[in-house]
Order: C-alpha cells, then sequence, then structure tokens
C-alpha cells in the first residue's frame, strides 16, 4: 500500500440522501489523501491547507470527478463467457448457455485464467467490491480469491452449492458441497480483504439434504453471508412448485432451513407473494436489484417501492451474464427506467448512494468501504467528464451536482473511469490501457 493525495471534485454520501442535497457532501476544489491504503483526509482544499495539509503533495484532476469504488452485490463471474447469449427464458438460458459455460471451469489453469480476467473487467468499470457467485467447482473459488488477494481487493465469493436439476457433472453433494464450503471458509474468510458466502444457486437446484447442510454451515460460521435467487421467473416458481410441493411459497424452501438472515441477499424477488414480502422483511434479508438481467431475460419489473415501505434494504447489482453489462453506470441507467415504468424516479443522488455506501451498509461493509469518512479503505474511482464528445457536451450543459450525477448514470459505461483504485493503490488507468 502507498500513500497518495489527489486534488479534484469529490462527492460521497454521509447518510441515504435527500433530493434537496442532505447527506451529499461535495467539495468542488476538494482533497482525498490516503495513507498506508485508508482515507486520512478528505476535505475542501482551503480548509485542508488551514489546517496544515501541503496542497503541493497533491496530484491535480481539477475537472474529474473523484467518487467511493462501486460495490456489486449480486454477479457470477464465469458468466462473463455468455453475457447477450440469444434465448428464450432464464431456465432455457441456464440451460442453454450458462451451464455448459461453468462446466469450463473445471479445468484450474482455465479458472484462475478467467478469474483474473473478470476482476480486471470489474476494476476497468470501477467496481473495487463484488459479491460473486462461482461454480459448483471448488478449485474455481480459491481462484478467484486468489485474484482477489492479488489485487488487493475487497471481495466475496462462493462456491455454488448444487446437486440437482443441472448437468451431472456441475452437481456435487449435500457432503462434498458442505465439506468444500467449510474448506473455503477456513482457508479464505477473513484473508486480507475476503468473505465468504455460503451459495446455493437456488432451491430448485438444491436437494432437501444440502439446504439443511447450508443452515447448518450459516449455523456454524455466523459471520458468512448467504447469497442465493428468488423469485425471478414466472415459469421458475411453477417449476420450483412441482419440486417442493410441500412448501408455502418460494421463501418457504430457504426460511425452513434457517437460510434467511440480514446476512442472506436474495436476487430478484420479483415476485413475492405479500406472505413473503412480510416474512423476509421480519427475517432482516436483504433484496439485490438486478435490472438489467430481468429486463434481458423478460423476468419482470422488480417493485422496490413495495419492498422498501416494507422495510427490507434493497441493493443494486449487475447479474452478469443474465445482466449485459458489469458497468454500474449502466446498470443504474436500467434501473432507472425499470422505476419509471412503475411511477417512481430514480434520483441520482439516491442511486449512487446505492451503488456505493447504500450497499455497503445492506451487507454489512459499511464499516470498510462505502464513502470517505477517516480511516475507511480507499477504494475509489475517478470519473472523467469527457469520457465521450457527447457525454462532454451535455456535462458542459449541467446546472448542478445532480444533472452531472445523472448524466453519468444514463450516459456513462467503461469510458467514464479514467481510474480505479483499490485500498489506495491504482489498479486500472484507462490512458496506461489505451497506450498499451
Amino acid at each position: 500500500m502507498s500513500d497518495l493525495a489527489l486534488r479534484s471534485r469529490i462527492v460521497h454520501f454521509l447518510d441515504e440522501p435527500s433530493s434537496d442535497g442532505s447527506n451529499v457532501e461535495y467539495f468542488e476544489d476538494g482533497v482525498l489523501s490516503v495513507k498506508d491504503g485508508k482515507v486520512s483526509v478528505c476535505c475542501d482544499a482551503g480548509k485542508a491547507q488551514r489546517e496544515g495539509f501541503d496542497l503541493d503533495r497533491c496530484e491535480r484532476l481539477p475537472h474529474h470527478l473523484i467518487v467511493p469504488g462501486f460495490i456489486d452485490t449480486h454477479v457470477h463471474s464465469p458468466q462473463i463467457d455468455v453475457i447477450a447469449s440469444y434465448s428464450s427464458q432464464l431456465l432455457d438460458w441456464l440451460e442453454n448457455y450458462t451451464f455448459p459455460a461453468e462446466a469450463q471451469y473445471k479445468d484450474e489453469a482455465y479458472a484462475a485464467a478467467a478469474a483474473a480476467d473478470f476482476l480486471d473487467y470489474c476494476l476497468a468499470v470501477g467496481t473495487t467490491t463484488s459479491f460473486v457467485f462461482t461454480t459448483s467447482y471448488k478449485q474455481s473459488t480459491e481462484a478467484l480469491f486468489q485474484a482477489a488477494l492479488d489485487r488487493d481487493m475487497r471481495l466475496v465469493a462462493g462456491k455454488v452449492l448444487m446437486d440437482q436439476n443441472a448437468l451431472a457433472e456441475l452437481q456435487d453433494t449435500p457432503a462434498s458441497g458442505y465439506a468444500d464450503s467449510v474448506q473455503l471458509i477456513r482457508d479464505w474468510h477473513g484473508k486480507g480483504r475476503l468473505g465468504y458466502a455460503v451459495t446455493p444457486r437456488f432451491s430448485g437446484t438444491s436437494s432437501i439434504e444440502q439446504l439443511e447442510s447450508t443452515g447448518k454451515l450459516l449455523q456454524e460460521y455466523q459471520d458468512v453471508w448467504l447469497q442465493t435467487h428468488m423469485s425471478e421467473n414466472l415459469l421458475e416458481i411453477s417449476w420450483l412448485k412441482s419440486i417442493y410441493p410441500d412448501a408455502k411459497d418460494y421463501l418457504d424452501t430457504y426460511q425452513r432451513y434457517g437460510l434467511v438472515t440480514d446476512r442472506s441477499i436474495f436476487a430478484h424477488c420479483i415476485h413475492l407473494s405479500d406472505s413473503e414480502v412480510a416474512r423476509l422483511a421480519d427475517e432482516g434479508g436483504r433484496v439485490a436489484f438486478c435490472p438489467t438481467s430481468n429486463l434481458f431475460l423478460g423476468s419482470g419489473l422488480m417493485p422496490i417501492q413495495q419492498l422498501r415501505s416494507a422495510g427490507i434494504p434493497i441493493t443494486i447489482a449487475t447479474d452478469v451474464g443474465g445482466g449485459i453489462s458489469l458497468s454500474m453506470l449502466a446498470t443504474l441507467a436500467e434501473a432507472y427506467k425499470v422505476c419509471q415504468m412503475q411511477g417512481y424516479s430514480l434520483h441520482p443522488y439516491e442511486a449512487f448512494y446505492m451503488a456505493t455506501l447504500g450497499n455497503a451498509r445492506a451487507v454489512h461493509l459499511d464499516q470498510y468501504v462505502g464513502n470517505f469518512e477517516q480511516g475507511k479503505e480507499a477504494d475509489f474511482i475517478v470519473l472523467d467528464p469527457a469520457a465521450t464528445p457527447i457525454i462532454k457536451r451535455r456535462l458542459d450543459q449541467s446546472n448542478n451536482l445532480a444533472e452531472e450525477l445523472f448524466v453519468h448514470m444514463i450516459m456513462g459505461d467503461d469510458r467514464s473511469v479514467e481510474r480505479t483504485y483499490c485500498h489506495g493503490v491504482e489498479r486500472y488507468n484507462k490512458q496506461e490501457q489505451n497506450n498499451k
């Protein structure tokens, strides 16, 4: 870890913001200083100078905008190979594309190379923390953890548990899935900036015995997370009823085995019943809103207002490869459209909060990342106001910070990210990449 200081325009969130700008901290001429990988100073340049900070230490980026690194709460690393695969809906897409792609990860060299590529793609779009599904092969999870450790990234991941209704070569067993998960937790959870998430793909691909062993893991290792899918697609829900006829609903297939806690992240949750919404809120479960995936697979529109009104924390996620981009900016653009179609306008402050501090809080990582409070890990990105000629032209017409952020979230993508820093170290630089 090295020390650095940047002088630029800076924005981050102190708490959940309102449209009038409360809890939004913005410095037109700010200083972000990093010592030993942690934020040491984040304030107005004039204030820093008055308090004895030497502004000559700073690299000047007067026109750029520094924001905290993006946090992706639901993504599949092996599915970078199936983005933009033509199919009908979820179940066909899994069978035709996802499962065959994941089978390649049995090869350790392939898994290691793909893990490195995946994380470099994340850094190039400004994502510094991810919650990742790997595959059912233990070595693919080890490869991803090692690649994240090499890059000093904060990452939570888990081996997929799947012992039925999938390619035979991808299936584990309740015993092997449990044993592999235990070993991975012991080897990687809490190492560097890494964490483990127990990861049943979804209840349709896990037997009762495997769901029981998943609950046992959560009881034995109470500081890990659980990540899975729920209520994504109407055909999936009908299919699930045929597999678990005794379950009263989708949520019950998790709830009866102790899998619903405040450290459980359920992707999608588009078609929940009123009872499921109430019970999910009571148990403290989190929801990952995956707009590009939901639209691409024709799954539906997540009822964000209903879930929020019930008190369920909602995160934002790319869900690659059902999702069509690793870029959180592109994901926010689709989230805005999904909300518009339901009579709700997603304000840019709210959107950027969700992708940073809001996501961090929902998944219990806000003591480490999410904003620029002193002592937090220095994960941040530098946004380019001239990423494309039309973005520059549009930003030149912006009248305030909210308008500027809205342009970034609607028109931005990987080209908008000039640099990405993890733990205070530059891990991606667009100019250097373009010069290779």
